[in-house]
């Protein structure tokens, strides 16, 4: 570098002082840093470069704060060592890697130490970061590499409208600008953590390289243990976002870090990749392109995909494998799109699902992701649109579980017409008719993601977990029913007891207001419940409600419906406190009197009820020996009754005979 000392611009003390050294003690050797001072302290000390003036004032008091400050000045001028004072011009520039040898290595192969070695103007060096004679260390806040300090020093080149932007191919554009509405630049410029991300700490700060570069700390190989540094086990805090296996599982096999978070823009969400999306729709935007293998149609709507659930979403995350270096980056997509790679929970419950269980085993009824929520279409639960909005849903599943699909042909159990049965149920109407989507569709009761079969213990339709199913919805009626006789919490036996669908049944469930319901639940109950069925239906009540009257009392009247209890239970609405309260529901001038009324009682037990069954037999007894004693008398008497008639008709006939005679 040529400097050039300008003369008239050096104070009269200056010269004075050199005439006196001159005087005084010859030829001095510049090997004493207040001799260099006695010069460079001077503020009015200038040289050119390129035709500009160029201060070559030095600040002794910042200089002996500086890192360097018990260093001599021909230490790093090392030209200057031993030569007369004042010093000829040009003065060699300052070689840093004689000390630092390592950093001067590094920046040799990074793009600024190859842009500074082919002379480029713009290219930095050691002082165009670090300062020259200010070198403060890097912990200090005034040093200019200081954490807080490094976005604004890298700025100066890489910020918007500088000349390295403009004049040469840098791949980033707002560079600055993006990393300050970062949430690195949130906690180090808002929050004062110095611990934040800065550009030193993605890029380093000496062995800057392309992303092209397998040695990058930003390469594809590389950016996983880059944003470790900071972000440690960062493979546990997204088990369930990113399935484990996928992380660094080679070099360009995705995900990486920056495929969901911008490189210079990371948040807290994920963001478009924007470059890799718009490699993808180059091609895939012509609604044209078609796949060679089957001819099936490849184009991708922007409109579509924008208001899909996925907007978010890079085309890279989904479909992993792409290598952004080829010219088509799908070229080497071999595999297709694992959705559990973000949804890894939800993939798990799938594969141990029934329609999991056929996806793995090949079978082509098994149904997939994309065939219950579509591609690149996807849309929330919410969205009237959505194929998995609660309206549309019982038409989703009824692509395959309708009576004909296949699925449906599939299916060996008792169930049929499914969804018919569905539609017509309480519901169904509630649902379609009514537009109550709170109401329960195929998914609340069989869950989307973890159907199972009714005999597998972990199925949310299996007898144990039925009640817990239902009462998602009806919370209030399942607290009564695990207090219940019929509860297994409460009652242990080896019968089987009911839930609820063994009297509303699965899918053709009814009002319980309605006749149908009413007149119906008696068999129900009878199921279970044989020998008191059949006691009830010999009562008045039950010979009514065999005539089709609703009004008399069924079983759930005395019994309760969902909290069923024993009669020595306080609780039980047949309880001797409660007893006379039950019947007053339909007798409001019940009395204890009245509610000792057997209801239950019969004639065929000789031990619960033996005044009933001896009286009856008694009864019966003496009927069939009344009709036994006169059907005895009856055919006793049959001949002679017999011979009178004979007798009288002989009788007539002499008489006629004789009236005949008297007339002649």
């Amino acid at each position: 570098m040529k400097t050039i000392p300008v003369l008239p611009a050096i104070r009269r003390r200056t010269i004075m002082a050199l005439f006196l050294t001159i005087l005084l003690g010859g030829v001095a050797l510049g090997q004493d840093n207040s001799d260099c001072f006695t010069c460079h302290e001077d503020k009015s000390l200038t040289t050119e470069r390129r035709g500009k003036p160029v201060s070559l004032f030095v600040d002794q008091a910042i200089f002996l704060k500086s890192v360097h400050a018990d260093l001599s000045c021909v230490t790093c001028h090392v030209d200057l060592e031993g030569k007369e004072m004042p010093h000829g011009v040009p003065v060699v520039p300052v070689v840093c890697g004689t000390c630092h040898t390592s950093e001067e290595e590094l920046h040799k192969e990074s793009l600024h130490g190859k842009a500074v070695a082919r002379g480029d103007a713009l290219a930095p060096n050691c002082q165009s970061c670090h300062g020259s004679h200010a070198i403060a260390r890097t912990k200090s806040a005034e040093s200019a590499v200081s954490p807080l300090r490094i976005p604004f020093m890298c700025g100066r080149c890489h910020q918007e409208g500088t000349r390295v932007q403009r004049e040469r191919v840098i791949l980033q554009s707002h560079i600055l600008e993006n990393y300050s509405e970062s949430i690195h630049a949130e906690g180090l410029m808002r929050r004062g953590l110095v611990v934040s991300a800065n550009c030193a700490s993605c890029h380093t700060p000496h062995f800057i390289l392309p992303h092209t570069d397998p040695r990058s700390s930003i390469a594809r190989g590389n950016i996983a243990a880059t944003c470790t540094v900071c972000h440690a086990q960062i493979e546990d805090v997204h088990r369930k976002v990113i399935k484990g296996a996928l992380w660094e599982k080679e070099e360009h096999v995705l995900p990486a870090c920056v495929d969901c978070h911008q490189p210079h823009k990371a948040r807290k969400v994920f963001y478009d990749q924007g470059m890799a999306d718009q490699d993808c729709m180059r091609c895939h935007a012509n609604l044209s392109i078609r796949s060679s293998a089957d001819g099936r149609s490849l184009a991708v709507q922007s409109d579509t995909l924008a208001h899909s659930k996925h907007q978010k979403i890079s085309c890279s995350q989904c479909h992993a494998g792409v290598n952004a270096s080829r010219h088509r980056p799908c070229e080497t997509i071999a595999q297709k799109v694992d959705c559990s790679s973000c949804h890894a929970e939800v993939g798990q419950q799938y594969q141990g699902s029934m329609h999991g269980k056929l996806i793995a085993n090949n079978d082509p009824n098994g149904p997939t992701c994309k065939e219950c929520h579509g591609t690149h279409e996807v849309k929330g639960r919410t969205d009237s649109s959505s194929p998995i909005f609660a309206l549309n849903i019982p038409r989703l599943c009824g692509k395959c579980h309708q009576e004909g699909k296949k699925a449906a042909m599939r299916y060996t159990g008792s169930e049929h017409e499914i969804v018919n049965h569905y539609t017509e149920s309480i519901h169904g109407k509630g649902l379609l008719k009514s537009g109550l989507t709170v109401t329960a569709t195929c998914s609340d009761c069989h869950p989307a993601h973890n159907v199972r079969p009714i005999s597998d213990p972990a199925s949310s339709v299996n007898p144990e977990n039925v009640p817990v199913t239902c009462g998602r919805c009806h919370h209030g009626i399942q607290e009564q029913f695990v207090q219940s006789i019929h509860s297994t919490l409460k009652h242990k036996t080896d019968k089987k007891l009911p839930v609820c669908n063994d009297c509303h049944s699965a899918h053709t469930i009814r009002r319980t207001d309605i006749a149908g319901f009413k007149l119906d639940i008696m068999t129900k109950c009878g199921q279970c419940h044989e020998k008191i069925a059949t006691t009830y239906f010999d009562t008045y009540h039950g010979k009514v409600s065999q005539l089709g009257y609703t009004q008399t009392a069924k079983c759930y009247d005395c019994h309760g419906a969902h909290d069923i209890r024993p009669v020595a239970d306080p609780q039980s609405h047949l309880s001797h406190d409660n007893v006379v309260g039950t019947c007053q529901k339909c007798h409001p001038g019940a009395t204890r009197r009245f509610a000792g009324y057997l209801t239950h009682a019969t004639h065929h037990d000789p031990d619960k009820y033996p005044f009933l069954f001896w009286t009856f037999w008694g009864m019966t007894g003496l009927l069939i020996g009344t009709f036994v004693l006169g059907g005895a008398h009856t055919l006793l008497w049959l001949p002679r009754a017999l011979q009178m008639r004979r007798e009288r008709r002989r009788r007539l006939e002499k008489k006629n005979q004789e009236s005949k005679n008297d007339n002649a």
